[in-house]
């Protein structure tokens, strides 16, 4: 037998033990989702929930809110280049409240993602920071968990806001005109938030009917600007 052939048969041995640990591993993490999927979707089912408990009270609505959502595509006003998801709260079968995915891409240290929770008279129940890269001890003030002021903080000065309570010009910080406050030495934080929030607003004003009108689990291409017709 030649040194030749015997390396071929080993070659071909090698390959084929390979391909079987391969087969062999994909079919256990397979299973392996499959069996720990259910308890997945549920821990992150339970995160979601506790976070928009901090913006809209779950006494306030009784239906899946959870399942109870439109997509919607690249959105300029809410800062989604990759689009989002709307949540819808209604109690009774009317309406309560949208809860907006947006992002504000001018935050000191990046973009800022957030819910906005805007209620069916339009003025809003909440505000969250979801995720962001703000200075620590600085402009992470924009979270409450962060916040160092736990009676009064500082992104709860939206609840109860709206377009009519706050004209337009003045969805500023204060040091720029505006009626919102802001910390010392992290105004483009602020900044950043109360203009996203602003523009949330503005945009779920003009589109409420349609959102809450739309079959669940409808994508919406939402027009940009102004209200559909």
């Amino acid at each position: 037998m030649s040194t030749a052939y015997t390396a071929a048969r080993t070659s071909v041995r090698t390959a084929a033990i390979l391909t079987l640990f391969a087969l062999a591993f994909t079919a256990a993490m397979a299973l392996t989702y499959q069996f720990t999927k259910p308890d997945i979707d549920a821990a992150v089912a339970e995160v979601k929930r506790k976070l928009i408990a901090e913006v809209l009270p779950p006494t306030a609505y009784d239906n899946p809110l959870l399942s109870d959502t439109v997509a919607v595509g690249a959105t300029r006003e809410l800062g989604l280049d990759e689009g989002g998801t709307v949540y819808r709260a209604r109690r009774g079968g009317e309406p309560v409240a949208l809860i907006v995915e947006a992002r504000a891409p001018d935050g000191y240290g990046g973009a800022i993602d957030l819910i906005v929770a805007v209620r069916a008279d339009g003025s809003l129940s909440g505000v969250r920071a979801t995720q962001h890269k703000e200075t620590p001890g600085l402009g992470d003030y924009i979270d409450p968990r962060k916040d160092p002021n736990k009676t009064a903080p500082w992104i709860g000065q939206f609840v109860g806001q709206s377009l009519d309570t706050v004209p337009a010009a003045q969805w500023q910080p204060r040091k720029d005109g505006g009626r919102f406050d802001s910390r010392a030495g992290a105004t483009i934080s602020a900044r950043a938030v109360i203009a996203a929030v602003a523009r949330a607003l503005t945009w779920t004003a003009a589109h409420r009917e349609r959102l809450f009108d739309a079959r669940t689990g409808t994508h919406l291409d939402a027009p940009q600007g102004g209200p559909t017709q």
